[in-house]
């Protein structure tokens, strides 16, 4: 969503997953067997798993832009922390918040919260890192790389946990929130997800 907001690509949008349901439907199904969210239905051409969702986009539609050039060898610089992004980052980040957000409090295993809280630390410092020499994570202007990973950093700093300082990070957090598709699709409230188990 955040992407199309960026692209200005005309869409119409149907809620589906936890409190919308939908997801066992037979035609859900039929376009994203594995049952998950989100789906991309482009005049027939169907695309399942966020990531792949954003390169397509990018590349249908960002054509001209930063988010899609046609040299490889600079488009890679952003496809390969977009790999990390879904392999890594997003990895121990998503499990962070199922063992802490979405797990009631009275269930809530503390050593691997910790473990997963270090993990998550490390990710973003390194990260921290590489932001120290640009303003983006691919270079001067936004690209997929920041979609995939600049998603992930609004319940980072919102869940309340007391993190490492990492004054790149906030600097790119600081940039990402000047945009407004990232305040109006990122930036949402996940507080219905408390104590709600995957």
């Amino acid at each position: 969503m955040w992407l199309l907001a960026e692209l200005g690509i005309a869409h119409e949008h149907f809620d589906a997953g936890g409190r919308f349901g939908g997801l066992d439907d037979p035609k859900f199904r039929a376009m994203n067997p594995h049952g998950l969210v989100p789906v991309i239905d482009d005049g027939g051409t169907i695309i399942w798993e966020s990531h792949a969702c954003v390169r397509y986009l990018a590349a249908q539609y960002g054509k001209g832009t930063a988010f899609w050039n046609d040299d490889p060898r600079i488009r890679a610089e952003a496809d390969k922390w977009v790999e990390w992004s879904a392999t890594t980052l997003q990895r121990d980040a998503v499990d962070l918040f199922s063992a802490f957000w979405r797990t009631p409090e009275e269930r809530h295993d503390t050593a691997r919260i910790e473990d997963l809280k270090k993990r998550c630390a490390n990710n973003f410092a390194l990260l921290d890192d590489h932001l120290a020499a640009r303003p983006y994570i691919a270079g001067d202007a936004i690209t997929v790389a920041d979609i995939a990973v600049g998603a992930l950093l609004y319940r980072h700093f919102t869940l309340g946990f007391d993190w490492p300082k990492m004054p790149n990070l906030e600097a790119f957090y600081a940039l990402m929130q000047e945009r407004a598709p990232y305040r109006r699709h990122v930036m949402v409230s996940y507080d219905e997800l408390r104590g709600m188990p995957r």
